[in-house]
């Protein structure tokens, strides 16, 4: 699924939409910033959530498990070099953030219970017509797998397992019953939220979501300080692998290309579209509002949190270790570099982005469900999203990796062909709000 042409749709789209829309995301920074903390906000306008509940909602999707987990596995595959690559994924996801955003207020449309409705597949219905509606529907059925929580529940198990259940002697004899006993565990959590919808999830994601990245962040901040020596090597390491790979077994280039992008993409969703859906509920009648606080979404995400853990994982030099891989890997870069209080601060770290993160992707797979067969099936799709958790506990991450993976790929492309075809709307759109400041 992630091979040339994916990659290509995903960097060359998002080239495309930052030099079409002149430099837009990063020229008007501040105004996105502004739009964010409320000064522009409305109570009566449409919508279910307003600007900073829809961030922080999208956030809960994207700053999770792929920010701890999902970076060690980039450079676990493709070398320090995929962090290069992480990054140019997004500085141009910053651009299709703001397109596919824009889009998704720009063309609402209603369910079958006449409610608004934001999402690719309501964008691609609306804005091209129903001879696209094939897109959409293809965007909606890899939704309903690609959304499920089960690399978070996975990679929470684990973590648990290596950090609670082993050194207590938990489950030694049956490492498998731990596993279960976690997930149903996990699944009563998301269940005692999801059920509460958009607004429950937005209220509890803009409270945790916020201060756990900023605590995240400290923690790895002093292992860069502990270890500022290292990051001149660290950044020429980088650089250097970024073309070579010399990392990779075989030495070879696109391998490190295409772990750095899949890894970025998978964190920070630009061009997938699943945070369109989160952002398409937000209060507003202005468009651009929207996509311009979306395009934060990647600058926080992978440009500040993918690479605090980088940074930790390549100056700890836990990375050489070939034995460890995913949340293993970054668990040992904090407790070697900070001790117990790296142990405390990654454990509330994993568990409040994990859990946050299955709060937000199960809206997205009832919007989904509900475009696919009608608002009432969301509920159904709800207690099998719960159900997910178990089985993600309970299997191997390679399994985990390629399902989720897989669908992300399919969702990618109607998502990026209906934002290219639609971009010169969004420009109009863009002109318009501006010629209004």
């Amino acid at each position: 699924m992630w091979g040339p042409f994916l990659l290509i749709l995903l960097v060359f789209g998002g080239l495309f939409f930052t030099v079409y829309c002149r430099f837009i995301p990063f020229r008007y920074f501040k105004h996105g910033l502004d739009i964010l903390f409320g000064k522009y906000d409305n109570d009566d306008d449409p919508g279910e959530i307003n600007h900073f509940q829809a961030l922080s909602a999208a956030l809960a999707g994207t700053v999770g498990m792929g920010n701890i987990s999902g970076v060690a596995v980039a450079i676990h595959m493709g070398g320090p070099g995929a962090l290069f690559w992480m990054w140019v994924s997004a500085f141009v996801g910053m651009s299709t953030k703001f397109f596919t955003c824009t889009l998704a207020i720009l063309f609402r449309g209603k369910d079958d219970l006449g409610e608004l409705q934001g999402g690719p597949m309501y964008v691609i219905q609306e804005g091209l017509g129903q001879k696209f509606k094939p897109l959409a529907v293809l965007f909606s059925t890899a939704g309903l797998i690609g959304c499920l929580p089960m690399f978070q529940a996975n990679q929470l198990t684990q973590f648990i397992r290596d950090s609670v259940f082993l050194p207590l002697g938990m489950f030694s004899s049956n490492p498998f019953m731990g596993n279960v006993v976690t997930g149903i565990l996990i699944a009563i959590l998301v269940a005692g939220v999801i059920f509460g919808g958009i607004k429950r999830i937005g209220l509890i994601a803009g409270r945790i979501v916020p201060l756990m990245v900023l605590i995240y962040l400290l923690g790895g901040l002093g292992i860069l300080i502990k270890n500022y020596d290292k990051l001149g090597s660290v950044f020429n390491l980088i650089f250097s692998d970024a073309f070579t790979g010399n990392a990779v077994v075989g030495g070879v280039v696109g391998e490190v290309i295409r772990q750095g992008i899949r890894r970025a993409v998978f964190s920070n969703e630009a061009g997938l579209g699943t945070e369109v859906m989160a952002h398409g509920a937000a209060k507003t009648k202005e468009p651009v509002r929207e996509g311009l606080v979306a395009m934060l979404g990647p600058f926080i995400d992978t440009i500040l949190v993918c690479s605090i853990t980088a940074f930790a994982i390549l100056v700890s030099g836990v990375w050489n270790d070939p034995t460890l891989n995913g949340v293993s890997m970054t668990a040992k870069a904090f407790s070697q570099e900070l001790g117990l209080v790296g142990d405390i601060i990654l454990f509330f770290a994993v568990f409040s982005f994990s859990i946050t993160t299955m709060f937000g992707q199960s809206y997205y797979g009832a919007k989904c469900t509900g475009f696919l067969f009608g608002s009432r099936w969301k509920s159904n799709y709800n207690w099998f999203y719960v159900l997910s958790t178990i089985i993600g506990a309970t299997v191997s991450i390679s399994i985990v990796i390629n399902l989720i993976d897989g669908m992300y790929a399919i969702m990618a492309i109607p998502t990026m062909v209906s934002t290219i075809l639609l971009a010169p709307k969004v420009m109009k759109e863009t002109r318009r709000y501006f010629s209004t400041l």
